[in-house]
């Protein structure tokens, strides 16, 4: 995600969106559908997290948010960082993912003040329900549809990886152009052309852990309990 934003005549752009930009209304409602998301996920992780699962959810959110600190260059003076939303996916399911994205969110707002206190839910929504719950089910999809191979797995892996990252930043340009921050015509290009860049990277990250991970701890790669081992 970038690590600017739309600061007077200069387009800047951000994924975490900062106080002030995203009007009550939606807030409020990304909230309520963000809180839903993560009150499910706590209920669903008590069930189904064991002995051998619950270290491996401390630790993609530590690795998940040790990564998104490191920047990379992406174009025209900007950077982005990884999401990490889908590998959570494969590796926890769909809700865990999502809550993985909340905790780190809310750690990174409440003691880094990345992204708005106000902003919150619509962050969390845009990260952790999009990027998390939506993608990961878009790679069942995915999976389901190629050759049961490693190979199979991996294309799902890094198409559903980098539509995480476009679809989320979608959904942030249309939260910006409803509260009248910045015209749909204006925001969504910016946004949704430097993440399809950036959305190169998220694949070719996550591919590369997952991949490193069916060669050496196929046991830890959740999603190959659906559907068959690649």
């Amino acid at each position: 995600m970038l690590r600017s934003f739309f600061t007077g005549e200069r387009q800047r752009i951000q994924m975490h969106i900062p106080d002030g930009f995203v009007s009550a209304p939606i807030n409020i409602a990304t909230f309520a559908v963000s809180a839903t998301a993560l009150g499910a996920a706590v209920v669903k992780a008590k069930k189904e997290l064991d002995e051998r699962t619950t270290p491996l959810l401390g630790v993609t959110a530590a690795f998940i948010f040790a990564a998104q600190m490191l920047n990379f260059p992406v174009a025209g003076g900007t950077s982005g960082h990884f999401l990490g939303a889908v590998l959570a996916g494969i590796l926890l399911g769909p809700f865990n993912a999502c809550l993985v994205l909340g905790l780190v969110l809310i750690i990174q707002c409440l003691v880094f003040a990345d992204g708005g206190l106000s902003a919150l839910g619509s962050n969390i929504f845009n990260m952790g329900v999009v990027g998390g719950i939506v993608s990961t089910y878009f790679f069942y999809v995915l999976r389901r549809m190629l050759p049961k191979t490693r190979l199979g797995f991996s294309i799902a892996t890094a198409i559903s990886s980098w539509s995480s990252v476009v679809l989320a930043s979608v959904s942030c340009s249309l939260m910006l152009a409803l509260s009248g921050t910045s015209p749909l015509s204006v925001v969504l290009p910016a946004m949704g052309g430097v993440h399809v860049l950036i959305g190169i990277g998220e694949a070719l990250i996550t591919t590369t852990v997952i991949g490193t991970l069916l060669a050496l701890r196929p046991d830890l790669v959740g999603a190959l309990q659906t559907g068959g081992a690649p």
